[in-house]
């Protein structure tokens, strides 16, 4: 078993905000975060595949590919977007890092090819957060 990354960058703007909960109590807990004219993120993404190399071409999967797969389903909707209004995988849920992470591995595990399977979605919302998903 071989574990490929590739890693992309997409900025993106987001709030994080319980529309059940009062102002005040949504800035308790989510602080500058719950900002009502949002706040920007300079997001990298890491998507790691495993699967066996291919014994003619000596590839798991040809990175090209693989990062086009990552462009036209991934940031194709996320990259310099308003997460809460634009992005339709996130209406109705909070707009954290870890939502988003999960909806991008909902999107690329339905794309890669038969011989490849989704290791990891890791996504950086700042050099010192990011979150890791490894599917359910």
């Amino acid at each position: 078993m071989i574990y490929l990354t590739r890693i992309e960058h997409f900025n993106a703007a987001h709030k994080l905000y319980n529309p059940a909960w009062s102002k005040e109590q949504n800035e308790d807990v989510f602080g500058k975060c719950a900002n009502e004219n949002w706040h920007g993120h300079n997001y990298d993404l890491y998507v790691t595949v495993k699967g066996e190399v291919d014994e003619q071409t000596g590839f798991l999967i040809d990175v090209k590919k693989l990062s086009l797969i990552i462009r036209d389903y991934v940031l194709e909707i996320l990259d310099h977007k308003n997460l809460n209004v634009e992005v339709e995988f996130l209406q109705g849920k909070m707009c954290s890092t870890e939502n988003l992470a999960k909806g991008i591995w909902q999107i690329l595990d339905h794309q890669l090819p038969p011989n490849v399977t989704l290791h990891c979605v890791k996504l950086f919302e700042t050099a010192r957060i990011y979150v890791e998903y490894y599917g359910d």
